[in-house]
């Protein structure tokens, strides 16, 4: 079993590689084959492929996207990690067409680490901050 740093170390390391770096080849390693995300990315199909899946969407929509890790905590083999999103929407996202609207998000995701591969994750993202940031949603009225 890893100890917490391992495993915060591990997460960083993917983030780094897969979203950063776009590196997705590196799925073939890191990620357990029956990978389960309990919070689907909209149309996320199961297990790694699924992962992939949404990180080609993710990519296809903000290619120059970038995640910053701002805080991490671990305990066994769960690793929580606070980060922030940042890119420019250039693709198509959702079906929405690119805005060249440049967005930073805040989100927090719960990773298991099992057998040195990453096999389950729970994400929450700001969405509704993301809708605002590309024109979706109106931003919140300014209170007088």
């Amino acid at each position: 079993m890893m100890t917490a740093e391992e495993t915060k170390q591990f997460m960083q390391h993917f983030i780094e590689e897969t979203i950063n770096k776009k590196n997705l080849d590196v799925l073939d390693t890191l990620v357990a084959e029956d990978f389960v995300e309990h919070v689907p990315f909209p149309g996320q199909g199961p297990g790694r492929e699924g992962l992939r899946q949404a990180f080609v969407t993710l990519l296809a929509g903000f290619p120059d996207m970038r995640w910053t890790v701002e805080e991490q905590i671990a305990e066994g083999e769960k690793v929580v990690t606070r980060f922030t999103m940042s890119g420019t929407h250039q693709g198509v996202f959702l079906g929405m067409a690119p805005t060249g609207n440049s967005i930073h998000v805040w989100g927090i995701v719960i990773d298991v680490v099992r057998e040195e591969k990453f096999a389950e994750s729970r994400i929450i993202m700001d969405m509704m901050g993301l809708m605002q940031q590309l024109g979706v949603f109106p931003p919140p009225a300014a209170k007088a």
